[in-house]
C-alpha cells in the first residue's frame, strides 16, 4: 500500500467516524513517536489532514489536540524507556548501527542542549523518535525528561493541528 492510499483511507475513516478522531490522532502520534515504528507510519501528513478535517467537519478541536499530545508523549516515553533498558549497547544494534552519523548527531544534540533537546527534537522529523531513545540510552533523568516530553507534546500537537483547523474555519466565513 502506498502512502497516498494510506492517507486517503485514514482521512475517509476519520470523516466517517468523527467521534473516534481524538483516538485516531493519538494512535497516529504514538506511532510517529516510537523509535523504529516512526519509519513506517506517515503520521505527520495524516495528522495535518486531520487538522484540516477538524476545521471543516465540525469536530471538536481540543480533544483531538489532547489525543495527539497524549499519543506523542506515550510514544516518546516508550522510546525513552527502551533506550534506558537497552543501555549504550543499543547503539550497536539495528537500526542505530545502520545510521552511525545520525546517531552521533543526535547524541551531540543531546550533549549540547541537555533535556531541552527532548523538546526541540520533537519538531525535527528524523530526530523526533531518535532523541527520546538516545535520552534513555544516555541516562537522562526521568522526571526532567517527562516534563520536556509532555510540554513539547502539547505544543507539537497544537502546532500540527491548528493551522488546518483554523484555516478551514476562516475560509468558511
Amino acid at each position: 500500500m502506498d502512502i497516498e492510499a494510506l492517507r486517503t483511507t485514514a482521512i475517509a475513516f476519520v470523516e466517517a467516524h468523527k467521534a473516534w478522531t481524538p483516538l485516531i490522532a493519538g494512535g497516529l502520534a504514538f506511532c510517529e513517536s516510537i523509535a523504529v515504528l516512526s519509519l513506517f507510519v506517515p503520521a505527520t501528513v495524516i495528522l495535518i489532514a486531520i487538522g484540516a478535517l477538524v476545521g471543516g467537519a465540525d469536530i471538536a478541536f481540543w480533544p483531538v489536540v489532547l489525543g495527539a499530545a497524549v499519543g506523542a508523549a506515550l510514544g516518546d516515553w516508550m522510546s525513552y524507556e527502551a533506550g534506558h533498558w537497552l543501555g549504550p549497547g543499543a547503539k550497536t544494534k539495528w537500526p542505530l548501527r545502520r545510521y552511525p552519523e545520525l546517531t552521533a548527531k543526535a547524541e551531540a544534540f543531546i550533549g549540547r542542549w541537555g533535556i531541552a533537546a527532548v523538546a526541540l527534537g520533537r519538531f525535527f522529523g528524523p530526530a523526533r523518535a531518535l532523541v527520546p531513545l538516545l535520552a534513555g540510552i544516555l541516562g537522562l533523568s526521568r522526571l526532567p525528561f517527562q516534563a520536556a516530553n509532555i510540554a513539547s507534546a502539547l505544543v507539537w500537537a497544537f502546532v500540527l493541528l491548528a493551522p488546518g483547523a483554523g484555516l478551514l474555519t476562516w475560509l468558511d466565513r
